[in-house]
Formats: structure tokens, C-alpha cells, sequence
């Protein structure tokens, strides 16, 4: 048989090894920013030993990325996300699952662009059939390892309705329920499809108010499935707390709202952050860091009192990237919004946020004094960690998904406060967002 012969005029095709290597960069590692160069693989999405790919196996760049001195950091992750640009969650739509679907699409299309490169859908309290509808569009969806999908999920984030009807917040009331049957109610509520011991579930993290009759046996069950307890909308005391911490909860959720306040004579829930004993271990705890939900200097004390537990949340719902204006809610209140604050028209309560994470990073950044590579922490590697994803996640670590932002720090004048900016996002090694090409007219 004759050998296959290459047509004329067709030049030999060069094979791409998809090794792209990021130079002229701070990346945040640590404490500190630090000059090096990164290496990813836009083939398999992750990250590189450079030295390895270099002087091991002889394999040269297929591009060079010069970041002309800007930040290069892990792809900020979001624990707590209702919803964002115009899609709820929590609300199935009556054009029903595909509508739902596209909804769920939309925001992990937009959601990249602003860095967030992966996050926990969150649902309010709702009647069990949402959740029955809802949870299976919402779980770990990164196993495609697709960037043209844009943000991707981790798990879904249960936020009720196991709290207490006196901290609710905005979560109808109609809907709260205690898990007096531990698993059992939960399982009831969520699904048991979506709850089951023996299989997968969309659930990462479940929101609970410890002192409800049943949830110590719930915490036990979730903790031993592998799905976060995290304390919150709670009127626990602070010896509820601890009980419910060594019943195997690791988190707070929104830590000071919707809780008891700390009190001399008990701490409550914030008590926790206390120093930690030879039985508990201090939790890592949410902070909206929007302006409205918490005073600067409460952040601060916080922040201080353990610094490697902070995790900075948006707490967002569905008017996040909306213009400014009244909009309808679901159980028929109405909401304004006035830049990030969102309040219910009736009586002026703070009805979630439509901050973006990267300008909570900022806001952490001026009101604490911190390094950004340290505020960096508290949207990368301490979310990774809170979600057992260390090393996976919120890294730049050889090995990690090369999720990654670009960010520049703007500051007007000498002394004055920063800003985090968006530059680039990488998704998987696979550039998808590029902010000079939009404001110049290109495609991302």
C-alpha cells in the first residue's frame, strides 16, 4: 500500500502542547505577593511545575502571557449566592425545568466575568417541592471541565428553612420548620433523592439553627455524608454553639446577622472565635462585607479574633448586576435597589446584597488594613479549605484547577483607598473574560 502523501502546498501543522506560561506577574501566595512566573495546561486545566515542564520534559510554551506587573490569583470563590442577573434560585419559573436551566446558565455565564470562578448555588427557605424541582440543577457541575460554561457550582448551599422563626431575616415564616426527626425531616424537605446516605448529593452546605429540637442528630448525619452544618438565623447561646461544633458543624453562616448579639455575660454564637479548646476547633465563619449588613469595625474585631476563618460572602439575590430601581419579590413585597443595598419597600429591612465579591475584597482590604494577598485569602484558599477543597481549589499550588483572575489595584491618589479590578479570568487554563477587549469593542 503507498505510503499517505501531504497534498501540495499544506505546511506541516506544529503540535500544540497547551502549555501557556504567565510572566511579569504578582502572584498571590500567602501572606504576600510574590514575582514569579505560572505555568497551566489548557488541556487538562491545570497547574504546572514550570521548572518541570521546562527542564524535564523539554517543553516550551505554546504562549507567553506578559501581565505587565498585575496580580495574578486563584479564581475567587462564593459560598453564598441566592441568585444574580435577574434569576432567583429559589424560584422555579413556570415555563418550568428548561426555563430553570437557562436561568442557572445565565448566572454562571455572568458570574465568571466578575472572577468568581466557582460558588455555592444558595437557596432560601422554600416549600419542599422547590427543592425537590430545584437542588438537582444545582450540584457539583465542574466534572465536564468545560470553561465555554462559565462559572461552575460546587454544591448547592441550603439556607433554611431549619432556623429559628425569630431570626429569619426575610425568609417566610410560613415555610420554617424544626428537624425534630434529624435526617428524616431533612430528607423530607430537600428530597430524599437529594439527601440519600448511599448516593451523590447536589447538597455541599446546609444552613441550621442549632438549638432546634432535632438538629444536633442532623448535624451528626449531614457532617457524616460529607455536606458542611453551618450555624446561622440561630438564637443559640454560646454553650448551644459549642454543643452544636462538637456535634461536627465547622461553619457560621453570615456571622453577627441573624444571630443573637454578643453579650457579656454570652458571647453567643460569636463566641466561638474565642480561643479554641482541646473539644472544639474554632469554625470558619461568612462575613458580607457590603457596607449595610456590618459595621467596618466589626468586620475588623472579627477578622482579628481569627483570621483564618474569615470567609468573604455577597449574600447576593437576583437584582445583583440589575439596574437600580423597585422590583417585585416573590411573595409579593417589593424591593428596592440603590446600588448594592437591597431593602423591602414596607418597612426599609436589609434584603440581602447585590454586592459583587471582588468589591468585598476591596471593602475587606481598606477597613482592615490587610496585605491584598491576605484579603485575597478570604475569597480563595479559606473558602477552599471551609469546603475540602484545598489544593483543588483556591490555589496556585502545582496541581490545582488553573482557575485564575488578573487583577489590577487602582488607587487615585497617594493614601486614599484601593481597588480590586477584574482584569482577566481564566477558567480551566481557557481564557474567557478579558476586560480591555470589551472596553475596546472585542470579544472577551
Amino acid at each position: 500500500m503507498p505510503s499517505a502523501v501531504r497534498p501540495m502546498g499544506t505546511a506541516a501543522v506544529a503540535q500544540r502542547s497547551g502549555v501557556v506560561k504567565f510572566t511579569n506577574c504578582l502572584l498571590a501566595k500567602g501572606a504576600d505577593l510574590v514575582y514569579e512566573d505560572l505555568w497551566v495546561s489548557s488541556v487538562t486545566g491545570k497547574i504546572l511545575n514550570g521548572q518541570e515542564i521546562l527542564y524535564g520534559h523539554l517543553t516550551a510554551p505554546d504562549d507567553i502571557i506578559d501581565l505587565g506587573g498585575r496580580i495574578l490569583s486563584p479564581g475567587l470563590i462564593d459560598v453564598q449566592l441566592n441568585g444574580a442577573y435577574g434569576f432567583d434560585f429559589s424560584v422555579i419559573p413556570d415555563d418550568g425545568s428548561l426555563a430553570y436551566t437557562k436561568g442557572v446558565q445565565r448566572v454562571n455565564r455572568n458570574l465568571v466575568r466578575a472572577g468568581v470562578t466557582s460558588y455555592l448555588p444558595t437557596l432560601t427557605s422554600q416549600r419542599p417541592e422547590v427543592y425537590h424541582e430545584a437542588l438537582p440543577y444545582l450540584g457539583p457541575s465542574g466534572s465536564t471541565r468545560d470553561p465555554s460554561l462559565g462559572s461552575e457550582s460546587l454544591g448547592a448551599h441550603c439556607e433554611g428553612p431549619f432556623m429559628s422563626p425569630t431570626k429569619n431575616g426575610i425568609h417566610k415564616l410560613d415555610v420554617l420548620q424544626s428537624p425534630t426527626h434529624g435526617l428524616s425531616s431533612l430528607a423530607a424537605c430537600y428530597g430524599p433523592s437529594n439527601l440519600n446516605p448511599h448516593s451523590p448529593s447536589p447538597i455541599k452546605l446546609v444552613t441550621i439553627a442549632p438549638e432546634l429540637p432535632g438538629a444536633l442528630q442532623a448535624i451528626q448525619s449531614l457532617t457524616s455524608m460529607g455536606i458542611i452544618a453551618s450555624i446561622g438565623h440561630s438564637e443559640a447561646t454560646y454553650e448551644e454553639a459549642k454543643v452544636a461544633i462538637k456535634a461536627g458543624a465547622t461553619s457560621i453562616t453570615h456571622l453577627f446577622n441573624a444571630m443573637k448579639p454578643l453579650h457579656h455575660r454570652n458571647p453567643g454564637i460569636f463566641g466561638l472565635l474565642g480561643t479554641a479548646s482541646s473539644s472544639i476547633a474554632k469554625p470558619y465563619f461568612g462575613i458580607i462585607a457590603d457596607g449595610t449588613h456590618l459595621h467596618p469595625t466589626t468586620i475588623k474585631i472579627a477578622y482579628n479574633a481569627h483570621p483564618a476563618g474569615l470567609v468573604l460572602v455577597t449574600d447576593a439575590m437576583r437584582l445583583a448586576g440589575m439596574p437600580d430601581g423597585v422590583y417585585d419579590w416573590t411573595n409579593g413585597s417589593r424591593i428596592v435597589k440603590n446600588g448594592a443595598l437591597l431593602t423591602l419597600e414596607e418597612n426599609g429591612k436589609i434584603a440581602g446584597s447585590s454586592i459583587e465579591l471582588v468589591d468585598c475584597v476591596t471593602n475587606f482590604m481598606n477597613w482592615t488594613g490587610t496585605s491584598v494577598s491576605e484579603a485575597l485569602k478570604a475569597v480563595t484558599e479559606t473558602p477552599a479549605k471551609m469546603l475540602g477543597l484545598e489544593g483543588v481549589k483556591g490555589s496556585l499550588k502545582e496541581g490545582a484547577d488553573a482557575d485564575l483572575v488578573v487583577l489590577d489595584v487602582l488607587e487615585r491618589a497617594v493614601g486614599e483607598e484601593k481597588k480590586i479590578v477584574v482584569d482577566q479570568v481564566w477558567k480551566f487554563g481557557i481564557k474567557v473574560h478579558d476586560r480591555e477587549k470589551i472596553k475596546s469593542g472585542g470579544c472577551a
